[in-house]
């Protein structure tokens, strides 16, 4: 008998490049970009490379790519590019569901410094047969951000951009944050026993809450564990959060309710966010949820 292994649609792929990786305290007054940069007004395309040079590039010294370029992109997958359209409508969510809510609750500046230098979009998922899973973004070094199944956005389903788009970016800043300033290590022993590295995709959402995980992706590793802490957080509503909750009360973790176990550990990242960054995880959800609530990109399309 063949048993067909379930896709599973969340795995990030991070990728720690040791010199790369290390943290330089240079902060970026001037565009790291060169001036060849600024769009060409000849290009079919220059209102958007224009609107793109001047909310990313110069506002926050990051490049947004979306003409797919091999060279940059996982080259063991069969990818296509973001269609136009599509690129149009995610450049403008981005800036409003991620950049601008780190520019209300910390500073324009924050992102600057800290956030990635480059934005990837790509057209097409990127499955990993021989896992049975599919990868939603990558973040390498801290530097770049890439996501994938792009053209499959619908912009009116706020839990489809979520799931494949929202969450990955959330998850992948934070993962940038921890690189710059560790998390704190007791994090790691609060479930250390119910980590599976390789065996994760075995374990339903369910199962993992009910072990002290807020989904099965954040029990494969400890430095997994703390960022989908934060970013599910972020994106869930309080009815959300609330039915996850209620599930994980349903087990235990070294006889203590595994309810508890989540509270606590969000509590954690709560403290590091605050004392490490200066940023209150709570306001930060709340600015989320208002623009996940209020969202119009008919609108976002006008700026």
């Amino acid at each position: 008998m063949i048993v067909m292994k379930k896709l599973f649609l969340y795995i990030l792929a991070f990728s720690f490049t040791l010199g790369i990786t290390s943290c330089s305290e240079d902060k970026f007054t001037d565009s790291i970009f060169i001036d060849t940069e600024y769009p060409d007004p000849n290009s079919p395309t220059y209102e958007f490379d224009l609107w793109l040079y001047n909310n990313y590039i110069k506002t926050y010294n990051l490049q947004f790519r979306y003409k797919m370029e091999d060279v940059g992109s996982a080259m063991d997958y069969n990818l296509v590019p973001c269609d136009y359209d599509v690129a149009q409508k995610m450049a403008r969510l981005v800036k409003h569901l991620w950049f601008d809510v780190y520019k209300d609750i910390v500073d324009e500046e924050f992102l600057k410094y800290y956030g990635p230098r480059i934005i990837h979009l790509i057209g097409s998922p990127a499955y990993n047969a021989a896992q049975g899973s599919e990868i939603l973004g990558t973040a390498e070094g801290g530097l770049k951000v890439t996501l994938y199944k792009c053209n499959d956005m619908d912009v009116t389903n706020i839990n489809m951009l979520n799931t494949y788009y929202f969450k990955t970016m959330h998850h992948e800043f934070a993962h940038i944050l921890h690189q710059k300033k560790s998390y704190p290590k007791e994090f790691d022993q609060i479930c250390a026993g119910n980590y599976l590295p390789d065996g994760w995709t075995e374990r339903s959402n369910e199962e993992a809450n009910k072990l002290g995980f807020v989904t099965n992706y954040a029990s494969s590793e400890g430095r997994e564990d703390f960022v989908e802490t934060i970013a599910n957080f972020i994106i869930m509503n309080d009815k959300e959060w609330e039915a996850m909750l209620k599930i994980a009360a349903k087990g235990t973790v070294n006889g203590q309710n595994s309810r508890t176990v989540i509270e606590q550990k969000l509590q954690i990242c709560k403290t590091w966010l605050r004392n490490s960054w200066e940023i209150d995880l709570d306001a930060l959800r709340a600015d989320v949820l208002s623009r996940q609530d209020n969202l119009d990109i008919d609108e976002l399309m006008k700026e």
